[in-house]
């Protein structure tokens, strides 16, 4: 089970990129045959939990949690499968994120993080001369872009359920909060992260900086789509943008993401995961499998089709150097700072999902980031306990 990340809207590079190496292994290892079925980035870790509690996991499913797998005993061990140099090759902090208990089960697959895009063309139309590096930046930008251009949105804010958990992250981080301390308990309703989100509804939200959509009802690739289509200012924005960006022709330019005084000193990094199911006792098998996906031409090939960053350390070397691969430096150079969520957590894929259907409403007339907050809070201390 494998997740398709076109970004506007679903495609066929990747049944076509996974068709081709399931083939290429499969004449390399007869005996072994593979089935490959794919869902949408959004669907992937519902379909995959339906498919476990019906008791049909699949042998293998990339997706974004798997620490609740894991401490339920379903998964193999990363070294139960792999071959010591694939698995010594993979990006160091991206490996220990995936351990649980200090063994590694969850295999990085995906890697990227986020960097605020802005439409040129439209922020010169506003008289905007440089891309903002604080909040009241984005502020004033997004005013200008309202009061002087057509711009449907003038920032995007997609709170809505598809990766609010990331969105919220963005403005957490960049006000100096986070989902936990560094002795890795939860921090959900901080002082921190209460100002920042209050901060976010009363100088765009109710400014109506944020275009005709509630943030709540916004989803993520309904805002890159906008984006696409020219009706965006600026949007926080991953890799796989910037690939769909250059195919539509749009002038874009891309900065760290802006913090509440300065830059904010991180930015979210999100790793999507290959985890490998017991159920079925395929284990050989599917060591050679994941050795034969986890060789360079493979990973560099899907990072390259999806404009994601490599999770091995052989292949970020080789496309740091490569200048086809100039549009993603500057991604590669984020990804050392950027902060994961706590997806080694067991509880994190509750708090995800809590996060996900609650942090929308703090932008709502009716709801309050003081809410919003005490609720995933609420659903984080039951699901660690």
């Amino acid at each position: 089970m494998v997740a398709d990340y076109e970004v506007a809207g679903h495609s066929d590079s990747t049944e076509r990129y996974w068709g081709e190496l399931t083939e290429a292994f499969e004449f390399a290892h007869p005996g072994i045959s593979v089935e490959v079925e794919v869902e949408s980035w959004a669907d992937v870790d519902r379909k995959v939990a339906d498919m476990v509690k019906a008791g049909e996991a699949p042998d293998l499913a990339q997706t974004g949690t798997y620490a609740d797998y894991a401490a339920q005993g379903q998964l193999y061990a990363a070294d139960e499968l792999l071959s010591i140099p694939v698995q010594a090759n993979f990006l160091r902090p991206l490996a220990e994120a995936g351990e649980h208990k200090r063994v590694e089960y969850g295999m990085p697959f995906a890697a990227s993080t986020r960097l605020l895009f802005y439409n040129k063309q439209v922020f010169a139309a506003a008289g905007i001369k440089a891309p903002p590096t604080t909040w009241d930046d984005v502020k004033e930008a997004a005013k200008q872009l309202k009061s002087r251009t057509d711009v449907t949105y003038p920032i995007a804010l997609p709170f809505g359920p598809e990766e609010a958990q990331i969105e919220a992250m963005v403005w957490m981080l960049g006000g100096g909060g986070g989902y936990t301390a560094l002795n890795g308990a939860y921090t959900i309703d901080s002082r921190a992260n209460i100002d920042s989100l209050t901060w976010v509804k009363e100088n765009l939200v109710e400014e109506g900086l944020v275009g005709p959509a509630s943030p709540d009802r916004l989803n993520r690739n309904d805002a890159y789509a906008a984006f696409l289509r020219g009706e965006v200012g600026m949007v926080n924005g991953y890799p796989s943008l910037l690939q769909a960006v250059e195919k539509e022709g749009i002038q874009v330019g891309i900065t760290a993401v802006p913090g509440r005084d300065r830059e904010a000193t991180s930015a979210p990094g999100v790793v999507d995961w290959m985890m490998a199911f017991k159920r079925n006792g395929h284990r050989k098998e599917v060591g050679k499998f994941l050795d034969f996906v986890y060789s360079d031409k493979n990973v560099r090939e899907f990072a390259t089709l999806n404009n994601l960053l490599p999770v091995t350390v052989t292949v970020t070397r080789q496309m740091q150097a490569d200048d086809r691969n100039r549009n993603l430096r500057v991604f590669l150079r984020e990804m050392p700072n950027a902060v994961l969520p706590p997806v080694g957590k067991t509880s994190w894929a509750s708090v995800s999902d809590s996060t996900k259907r609650n942090i929308g409403t703090a932008m709502t007339p009716d709801g309050s980031p003081v809410g919003s907050l005490s609720r995933i809070a609420d659903d984080a201390h039951r699901a660690e306990h």
